[in-house]
């Protein structure tokens, strides 16, 4: 199974758009094109999962660089997502505000 990252979309590209390009080169498993949450508006990239690794690196090498709706596409295996480490935000200060001083 191969994940392919799909960059630079136009915002209006859809999920059967890209999944249309892709077939041509095998049979893709999944699509998903990657929205903002709060909008909902595309981010301008997505990603597809092809099960066959040679169909695969066939879309990848005769879809990259290729036009849709007026953008260059950047079409490569997608990298495995970086362990940002977790946290949750805190950042060991003693919170209040401080900043601003009184100088006489």
């Amino acid at each position: 199974m191969k994940n392919i990252f799909v960059g630079n979309l136009s915002f209006g590209a859809t999920e059967d758009a890209i999944r249309t390009m892709f077939e041509a080169y095998g049979t893709v498993d999944r699509v998903n094109v990657v929205t903002d949450r709060e909008t909902g508006r595309a981010r301008g990239f997505g990603f597809v999962e092809m099960s066959v690794d040679a169909e695969a690196e066939r879309a990848i090498a005769g879809l990259n660089g290729k036009d849709l709706d007026g953008r260059t596409l950047n079409i490569n295996e997608a990298r495995p997502k970086e362990d940002r480490g977790g946290g949750g935000g805190f950042r060991g200060n003693s919170g209040g505000g401080g900043g601003r001083q009184k100088r006489w």
